[in-house]
């Protein structure tokens, strides 16, 4: 099999949303720039499907927030929790400064093929899918580029800078000798797809209950649902049986009593292993790990994806001047680390807190005292606005730089 040997400015092992909006930035500025993406299509159920205000806000600045909010996205103003059977509205989105006063559900695989049509008009992108990233290319200490493997053969690209966005299990992290420090969790959770019932309330998070913790997510026709278990109980839950699932479902969210038989095999559900972690260093010389290849977030609060984003605008801020020039300062990517750590181990610090006050409510007992739940009400109308801000927007907020709202590279 032949080896094609190609030089980039930048290549990209991941066609997630940090290596998509990374791809699209570095392309707008005139860079060449090839993404790997291992799949042949972006189509991946359970995947984070929440494009935040702030995320919109970026579309905004690079003028595509129009033209993704035509696609077939639901709009969520806000999000409401049922505490022990009591709804409280916990999220107003409404609160944030307009335009971008609402949260998007879009199925993450409508957003990268967005992204991938817009980059896609830029001559200097390169997309190339079913093509996985197996190592680095290492000369005099530094990464010079990488190794991959795809349909039309061997792959060995070449470039000023190499960036893993591949995900928490990356190849390329692993490659470059980085192990993350793993904070552990007490949780796990279950993915399945559920129809909305015929009367639907409204937008709904989560339904908490001494029955369990149940997650509704709104997918227009139908609810992304989960169910938060402890760490390692999937084996124990398997085997007591889907009635006994089904039935532990309706005990926390009731209104999922009419569709719930359609979970019928367990093929229909997805385990995912809730990890919170991060590597002491995400950058060698001509190397920096993003999004979840540096830091895995927990699925608390949902912001896994506009942190990854985040990352990838503070990368192209930082690099594009130097990639024109054929270089990748070391300082510079030292410098999209600590920028970007402190936000993200203060919100995974955070969700270790959250994570670990569900993990200790026991089944059969309340949530919480009703006179606490009373409290909580007179809060609310204090605790949804920064609760907005604090989902919405998030914490170490990027914009994009001037220079990259230009459309320097722009082919038409």
């Amino acid at each position: 099999m032949t080896t094609t040997t190609i030089e980039r400015d930048c290549v990209i092992a991941g066609g997630g949303p940090a290596g998509m909006v990374l791809g699209y930035l570095l392309a707008r500025a005139g860079l060449r720039v090839t993404v790997l993406e291992k799949h042949s299509d972006f189509f991946r159920d359970f995947r984070g499907d929440t494009i935040h205000p702030a995320t919109i806000g970026l579309l905004g600045e690079l003028g595509l927030r129009d033209r993704f909010l035509r696609l077939p996205v639901n709009r969520i103003p806000s999000l409401d929790a049922v505490v022990d059977g009591q709804r409280m509205t916990m999220v107003d989105f409404r609160t944030l400064p307009k335009p971008n006063d609402f949260l998007v559900l879009a199925p993450q695989w409508d957003f990268l093929n967005f992204l991938a049509d817009e980059a896609k008009e830029f001559s200097t992108f390169d997309l190339r899918m079913s093509t996985e990233a197996t190592g680095l290319i290492v000369e005099g200490g530094a990464v010079r580029g990488l190794q991959a493997t795809g349909s039309e053969g061997e792959l060995e690209v070449r470039a000023t800078l190499t960036v893993a966005a591949d995900g928490r299990s990356s190849v390329l992290r692993d490659a470059a000798g980085f192990v993350p420090d793993e904070s552990g969790s007490p949780i796990d959770v279950l993915w399945f797809n559920l129809p909305k019932p015929a009367d639907p309330p409204p937008p709904t998070l989560a339904y908490l209950s001494s029955e369990g913790m149940v997650l509704t997510i709104d997918r227009g026709t139908n609810y992304q649902s989960g169910m938060v278990i402890r760490k390692g109980g999937y084996d124990e839950l398997r085997s007591a049986g889907l009635a006994d699932l089904r039935a532990r479902i309706v005990g926390a969210a009731p209104l999922l009593r009419p569709v719930v038989d359609t979970l019928a095999d367990w093929d229909q559900i997805k385990l995912l292993s809730v990890q919170i972690n991060r590597i002491p260093r995400w950058w060698r010389p001509g190397f920096i790990a993003i999004g979840d290849a540096a830091h895995a977030m927990s699925p608390m609060f949902g912001v896994g994806v506009n942190y990854a984003i985040q990352d990838a605008v503070a990368l192209a801020n930082a690099i594009s001047g130097d990639l024109r020039f054929g270089f990748a300062p070391s300082d510079t990517l030292a410098a999209v680390q600590k920028r970007r750590e402190k936000p993200v181990a203060t919100m995974q610090r955070l969700q270790r807190i959250g994570q670990n006050a569900i993990a200790k409510q026991r089944r059969g007992h309340r949530i919480a005292p009703r006179w606490a739940l009373r409290a909580l009400r007179v809060f609310l109308p204090l605790i949804r606005p920064l609760a907005a801000r604090f989902i919405g927007l998030g914490l170490g907020r990027e914009h994009v730089a001037a220079a990259l709202r230009r459309r320097e590279g722009d082919a038409r």
